[in-house]
């Protein structure tokens, strides 16, 4: 890599202020280069864009180009993606970090065919944060490399494949999701899968064209979910029981009251919050069993659920609770004791 090409370029191309910062921007001092570089990129004129991206792609010192990749993060444009994805190949960590984290901000949908096009490579680092910059993108053609990207032997390109997925909230992606959750042997990615299950379960239901089509209908992402719910690792079941009130998946209202006796008050906590979503009275009294327990957090979340489920069975137990010790319970209780009245009035 050199500094000195740029002294070819043409100062009457440029407005006076970016040429006047052409030989700073060729001196032998790195420190001065990058300086030269922030203040060009405060010019914030277009024109200077190219001295940015050559100095990325040319520069001797890796804080030169690491700066030149965060700077170019600001800009929208499909050959800037390109020069970043290149980028992702540079000799630096840090260089490559900067470049990653410049693609992941990237909001223009134009930038997205670049992207695909680098999605496929053989370098891990590179095909993870190319999935990664092509989440908020949601780029149809972005299904099959990462349907393609949950079969890969790297835990951080599985990872972004599986987010990514849950971005594009693409129901073809269900199935393959659902073999994560039940087979991965990385924990992360079981509950990242888990996640992902809920936003494109809840996408197809919403697009269904029937009355008959809903989360229910779709056993395989269900029994991922259940299965889930018994994972050997607590965050992956506070997963499953999030998506399974998210998805309303009554099929789960016993698996979800088995699960408030879960080890993690974590667990419990979502679960109690997923039988308050799901509306079945018969998880009342379970629920009502924790307005007693040492975690304020939880008797909080079960009167907040005895609220929705409106149970008169639970008026006792929520009296008792009017002198929890903490406010907030006492609140929570309160509004359900009012929530009550109004059903049985």
């Amino acid at each position: 890599m050199t500094h000195s090409t740029l002294l070819s370029h043409d100062p009457d191309a440029l407005a006076p202020e970016a040429a006047a910062l052409l030989p700073r921007l060729a001196d032998a001092d790195p420190v001065v280069r990058r300086i030269a570089l922030l203040e060009l990129a405060d010019l914030e004129d277009p024109e200077t864009l190219p001295l940015i991206a050559h100095a990325l792609a040319h520069d001797a010192s890796a804080e030169v180009r690491r700066e030149a990749a965060r700077v170019l993060g600001s800009w929208e444009e499909p050959w800037i993606a390109d020069a970043l994805c290149h980028a992702l190949l540079d000799t630096d960590d840090d260089v490559r970090a900067a470049a990653a984290h410049s693609l992941s901000a990237l909001k223009d949908a134009a930038c997205a065919p670049v992207l695909r096009r680098w999605a496929d490579h053989a370098e891990p680092f590179v095909q993870a944060a190319v999935l990664r910059g092509l989440r908020e993108l949601r780029h149809a053609d972005a299904l099959e490399p990462a349907l393609h990207a949950l079969d890969h032997q790297d835990d951080s390109v599985r990872t972004e494949a599986v987010v990514l997925l849950g971005w594009l909230k693409d129901p073809r992606a269900l199935g393959p999701l659902a073999r994560l959750v039940t087979s991965d042997v990385n924990a992360d990615i079981r509950r990242a899968a888990v996640g992902a299950l809920g936003f494109a379960s809840a996408s197809a239901s919403a697009s269904a064209s029937t009355s008959t089509s809903s989360p229910e209908s779709d056993t395989p992402t269900i029994a991922a979910l259940l299965h889930a719910l018994h994972d050997p690792v607590w965050q992956v079941r506070e997963e499953a029981a999030t998506t399974l009130g998210k998805l309303r998946a009554l099929t789960a209202l016993d698996a979800l009251i088995a699960a408030l006796d879960d080890d993690w008050w974590q667990v419990r906590l979502r679960a109690t919050r997923a039988l308050g979503v799901l509306g079945e009275r018969r998880a009342a009294l379970p629920i009502a069993a924790l307005l007693t327990n040492a975690i304020s957090n939880l008797r909080k979340e079960a009167a907040l659920a005895l609220g929705e489920l409106r149970d008169p069975a639970t008026l006792d137990a929520l009296n008792h609770a009017l002198n929890d010790a903490d406010p907030d319970v006492r609140k929570a209780v309160r509004i359900a004791l009012q929530q009550i009245e109004e059903t049985t009035r």
